[in-house]
């Protein structure tokens, strides 16, 4: 069992261990807590806590046995001592706990809860499909997406935001049908070249892509943006379903891509505040250690 504490927007997780509530008043001796503090340092065996305690050893072996009993500490290991078998302790938890009621079941645990994401999750489960483009040759350019490696990152981040996942939510474009494209919120990674579900939607989005220009063109500020390391996060409705919403991160390369994937893990608290339903970012990847990948972003408008 474990203990979550949130700590500001991380969570610290602590092993504990449960004891029985009639135990707890034989754990009131400062020796106890003083032998419990050692053994917070490491293991010991009973000889070497008597020497730090300047106790009789046939005291510490008393306290020693109550604590085994209650399943504080246990043996680590044994190694002989001057001809005689020592028993190392140790604690046998990071943490320990009792209860004065049964535990309940429950279907879930509170979930983290995200305004930006909250039409494509449910309940702690993910409500969306995620589409990435195969990497197989495929559409009129036979073009193999190497975005679907990018998305790993995203994926992991989403996965903050759920307590469950009861069946596989990622398809290839190449694999995804209408009824996919229209009963379902779509998060879908790489640009229209490369997923042939983010063509079907292309045009829907405030920030899209333009083919002719081989860049973005945003309907907010009416601009072009063309550059291999541009990437975009924009957001929408469904147009086949206005209960139902879209999210793109993709770039005009895959570099392009992976710059929006590090924009919107860096940058998703301003998402947070921007909760809007039509939603757009551009941004420009950035080499700041010039080994040749992206690992920083400028935003470019938003």
């Amino acid at each position: 069992m474990k203990i979550i504490k949130e700590q500001g927007k991380k969570f610290q997780i602590l092993k504990t261990k449960e004891i029985r509530l009639e135990e707890v008043t034989n754990l009131s001796n400062p020796t106890i807590m003083k032998i419990l503090y050692i053994l917070k340092q490491g293991s010991f065996y009973p000889k070497q806590i008597a020497e730090k305690l300047k106790i009789h050893e046939q005291n510490i072996y008393y306290y020693i046995r109550k604590l085994e009993k209650t399943g504080i500490i246990n043996v680590e290991r044994e190694e002989i001592m001057q001809g005689t078998k020592a028993k190392f302790y140790t604690l046998s938890s990071e943490s320990y706990f009792f209860t004065v009621k049964d535990f309940y079941l429950s279907s879930k645990i509170q979930e983290r809860e995200s305004k930006f994401l909250k039409p494509f999750m449910m309940n702690g489960e993910l409500d969306a499909l995620i589409i990435v483009g195969s990497p197989e040759p495929h559409g009129p350019l036979n073009a193999r997406s190497r975005d679907g490696y990018f998305g790993m990152d995203l994926a992991l981040f989403l996965g903050t935001f759920l307590n469950t996942l009861r069946e596989s939510k990622v398809k290839l474009d190449t694999e995804t049908n209408q009824k996919d494209i229209e009963n379902n919120s779509l998060i879908l990674i790489g640009g229209p070249i490369v997923n042939k579900v983010t063509e079907v939607f292309n045009k829907n989005f405030p920030i899209y892509y333009e083919e002719n220009k081989k860049g973005f063109y945003s309907l907010k500020s009416k601009k072009s943006y063309i550059d291999e390391s541009l990437g975009i996060i924009s957001k929408c409705t469904n147009p086949y379903n206005k209960e139902k919403y879209l999210l793109l991160v993709a770039g005009v390369r895959n570099w392009g891509t992976k710059a929006a994937i590090i924009a919107f893990l860096k940058h998703f608290e301003e998402f947070e505040k921007n909760n809007m339903d039509n939603f757009g970012m551009i941004v420009r990847g950035l080499d700041l250690d010039s080994d040749g990948l992206v690992d920083d972003v400028e935003i470019l408008e938003q």
